[in-house]
């Protein structure tokens, strides 16, 4: 695609805590191009949460990175000072958090809440700051922000206030956009909007997103790219046709299959729960949760098996020697429909 911004390889993180190592993210790599939009899909747990932290350089006090590069155009940030991440968390790298309430100061009017990173990073004067804040915040949609600019966090509706939380972390126009599940406390038709407006203001400003979900269904008409993660690990990664349309993983299926669409409404959830990961299991970690598990699942972790040039899976039923298995009927459908797309593409 584009140029590479990004490229996170073979990251480890441990966090240590009174029962012992937990190995929270083990042997992660992904990249990010310019201008595009990565999801990375999970349940909660799996580790999606802390691997953008450490690209914000915000881990918690007990984690330890234990391996791997985090390169940011070719500079590694784990290497970087504290003071080094101040200058460019904010600047470069801007993250919107999940809830609003807590990401806004209560005692500060909202103006000055959007022009303080401009102040800091870019040096700006006050008051040609507040007339930038003003700018974002009509960009943002929030309507008579000339008045609504110096108000407080509480006068706000909770989608407004995520309209204010995205107008900070854009304000300095970052090069990333962190995501991590944005929506989470907004209803359906808020949600929908939060998720145009991130689109529309992505292609004004060229930023690059990556986005945290545990929900694929809002990975549809988000993402270009998504990685699919479980128990620490991406398991799968493909374009968002190939991951919705075409995909490999049983615990793809497993997401794709406990989620509402048109035509099925009788959903269902992926039965046990993910593995331990202050004991991580020897093989495949979804093992015990896939109904279509064989020997070698609990023997040997699989690697990752090539899809197409873009779609990798790390699962063992793509082994030549594996059986061939009927997915779930939901998938099936997708796949059907995943090669009438391709053959339309090649007339």
């Amino acid at each position: 695609m584009g140029e590479r911004i990004l490229d996170v390889k073979n990251l480890e993180i441990d966090f240590h805590t009174y029962a012992g190592e937990v190995k929270a993210i083990r042997d992660v790599s992904f990249h990010l191009d310019k201008g595009e939009t990565l999801a990375i899909v999970g349940e909660s747990g799996s580790g999606k949460s802390v691997t953008t932290k450490s690209l914000m350089g915000l881990l918690a006090n007990n984690a330890l990175v234990k391996g791997g590069q985090i390169l940011f155009h070719d500079e590694d940030l784990l290497k970087k000072t504290e003071k080094e991440m101040q200058n460019i968390r904010g600047k470069d790298i801007a993250m919107i958090f999940q809830d609003p309430m807590t990401s806004l100061d209560p005692t500060m009017k909202i103006g000055r809440q959007i022009a303080e990173p401009l102040m800091k990073h870019k040096k700006v004067e006050k008051k040609k700051a507040l007339a930038q804040a003003l700018e974002i915040l009509k960009l943002v949609g929030i309507t008579d922000a000339e008045k609504r600019i110096n108000d407080y966090p509480h006068q706000f509706s909770g989608g407004q206030r995520q309209r204010i939380v995205i107008a900070i972390a854009l304000v300095c126009y970052p090069e990333i956009l962190i995501a991590d599940e944005p929506t989470t406390a907004l209803d359906v038709t808020i949600q929908a909007q939060i998720l145009d407006l991130m689109k529309e203001l992505q292609e004004k400003i060229e930023t690059s997103i990556i986005f945290i979900t545990h929900d694929l269904g809002v990975v549809a008409g988000m993402a270009d790219r998504v990685a699919v993660m479980y128990a620490g690990q991406i398991v799968e990664y493909g374009s968002v046709d190939e991951i919705f349309y075409n995909p490999k993983h049983p615990y793809t299926w497993g997401l794709l299959n406990s989620m509402p669409t048109l035509d099925s409404t009788n959903l269902e959830a992926i039965p046990g729960t993910p593995p331990d990961l202050l004991d991580p299991p020897v093989g495949d970690p979804f093992a015990a949760r896939n109904p279509y598990a064989m020997k070698i699942d609990a023997e040997k972790q699989p690697p990752f098996f090539k899809v197409s040039d873009t779609h990798y899976a790390a699962t063992w039923l793509l082994h030549p020697d594996a059986p061939k298995i009927t997915p779930p009927e939901e998938i099936v459908r997708r796949q059907k429909l995943f090669e009438q797309l391709e053959a339309k593409k090649e007339i």
